[in-house]
């Protein structure tokens, strides 16, 4: 296994071990599906979470990859989980997602209904 590959793995194995710690217990690594990827964890149910731990940080790129891998899964929530430098905790790390994202988000921890999707309408 290649370096690069091997933080990447320390990484998503890091996030796993936390969610589990917190209560996801079926939080786990998931394989690699190629272009029809699905994220890295899986075991919460409509959430994909894709994992980085990479020295350059490439926000729109990543959000984009976990909306697709979003799409792919059928998933209803997208985010990337970064390492944070200087941190090995992932409590410490960060998690990205795109402002339509964290307003569904939000109107979901409140309560709200639904919006319909809008991302057809804009194509």
């Amino acid at each position: 296994m290649n370096r690069s590959k091997a933080k990447g793995t320390s990484a998503e194995t890091a996030v796993v071990r936390f969610l589990r710690t917190i209560g996801f217990i079926q939080a786990e690594r998931r394989t690699l599906n190629g272009i029809l990827d699905r994220g890295d964890i899986t075991g919460i149910p409509g959430v994909v979470i894709e994992v980085k731990n990479c020295a350059r940080q490439e926000l729109a790129a990543w959000v984009a990859e976990a909306e697709r891998e979003r799409d792919n899964d059928r998933a209803t929530l997208g985010v990337v989980w970064h390492k944070r430098r200087g941190k090995t905790d992932p409590a410490d790390w960060f998690v990205t997602m795109s402002g339509a994202q964290f307003a569904s988000l939000l109107r979901e921890q409140q309560g709200l209904p639904v919006l319909p999707d809008t991302d057809d309408e804009a194509a």
